[in-house]
């Protein structure tokens, strides 16, 4: 997709850092508003990126105020859950909102290019440093390019250089996950996305545009690393897993390879640092068995797009109000989800008590949904 960027402006209103679903959400509402942004984005649109590709419904009206239609885009409708143990037992469940199946490359993509049109500015470059000083941000990328703003949104993804730069404590320790994703061919349900737990890790899957079934799981990097490839790990693991074996085994390759990312953190972050707001991933991480991770990201946009557009139409709201209300309102609209996310994880990490946890979801079936409920949010407003 064709950037734009105006060589003479190097001063902005907003400045944000990676154009994925926060990113590119924030730069649209922005911009809707009169307000002149730049995205810096290292990667060309459009790329696949390593994603469980399944949202909550909860989204589509600001999606809507976004002028983005999933359903024309291609994007899959969703309403049913099915979740599995490492010993292949199933429970399934109505999802209470629903969700749809797209993928990163379809979904970014579309973003990026409503954002253009929206009027804000794309640059594909990688950012080295942000320095505030004086009530002003000022941005430095890797071709030495230099940008000035009055608000920077961080929306940079898991992990980045940048996190080291700006000595954020979560970076200081291990993360010890490892993710892949891979595109297949096969049989699937449309409506359906499914969470199935292996040794160590779980995967998720569910159908996207053009048919295809997005299969993304997380595992631990030192479990990974005694096998000599992906393919070993997968038949030896993941194949114990009956569900997994079946849909791994009677499909087809899209991607030529698996996309991996590794020194996943699931540790707490601050959604303000160095007066940065942080979205997204880059606020923080949920457990994709949580599954929901994409939503927060689009919601966290909205939550810093709105405030943003008050802190500059408001004579008396000042920098350190606007970022005490982006941290209250981000911790109520997340701090339960993760705390949820963080729950189940460990639960589901062992095995035996998580079969004896899925013969309890059997006996009271309304249990699961309720657990589904806490790991998402209401239906957004759209605007």
């Amino acid at each position: 997709m064709k950037k734009k960027l105006s060589t003479a402006n190097r001063t902005f209103d907003v400045i944000v850092v990676g154009g994925g679903l926060a990113g590119l959400s924030s730069a649209i509402h922005l911009s809707k508003a009169n307000l002149s942004v730049l995205v810096i984005e290292k990667n060309s649109f459009p790329k696949h990126k390593v994603c469980g590709e399944y949202i909550s419904n909860e989204v589509l009206p600001y999606l809507d105020f976004l002028d983005i239609d999933v359903f024309k885009l291609g994007a899959k409708k969703i309403d049913k859950f099915q979740l599995s143990t490492t010993k292949s037992k199933l429970i399934s469940t109505a999802l209470p909102l629903g969700g749809f199946g797209i993928s990163r490359f379809c979904l970014d993509n579309a973003l990026a290019k409503r954002g253009l049109q929206s009027g804000a500015e794309i640059l594909q470059d990688s950012v080295e440093d942000i320095q505030f000083s004086n009530d002003v941000f000022s941005v430095v990328t890797k071709s030495d390019k230099q940008f000035e703003a009055k608000i920077v949104i961080g929306a940079y993804g898991k992990r980045s250089n940048l996190d080291i730069k700006l000595k954020r404590q979560f970076i200081k320790s291990k993360s010890p996950y490892l993710a892949v994703k891979t595109h297949v061919k096969g049989s699937f349900p449309e409506d359906v996305v499914a969470l199935h737990n292996f040794e160590g890790g779980y995967c998720g899957v569910s159908k996207v545009e053009n048919d295809s079934i997005n299969l993304c799981y997380i595992t631990n990097f030192n479990s990974f690393k005694t096998y000599k490839d992906i393919d070993e790990f997968q038949q030896k693991v993941l194949y114990k897993n009956t569900f997994l074996k079946d849909i791994f085994t009677n499909s087809s390759p899209v991607f030529k390879e698996p996309l991996t990312i590794s020194q996943i953190s699931f540790d707490s972050k601050k959604p303000i640092e160095n007066h940065i707001i942080m979205c997204g991933d880059t606020a923080a991480l949920i457990h994709p068995l949580s599954g929901n991770g994409m939503s927060m990201a689009i919601r966290s946009a909205q939550i810093a797009s709105t405030l943003i557009i008050n802190y500059f139409n408001s004579e008396n709201l000042d920098r350190e109000t606007l970022e005490k209300k982006y941290l209250r309102a981000w911790n109520t609209a997340f701090k339960l989800r993760l705390k949820t996310g963080h729950i189940i994880a460990d639960l589901f990490n062992q095995p035996k008590l998580s079969e004896v946890l899925m013969q309890g979801l059997k006996w009271f079936p309304g249990i699961l949904p309720y657990i589904i409920k806490r790991t998402h949010g209401k239906v957004m407003k759209a605007e």
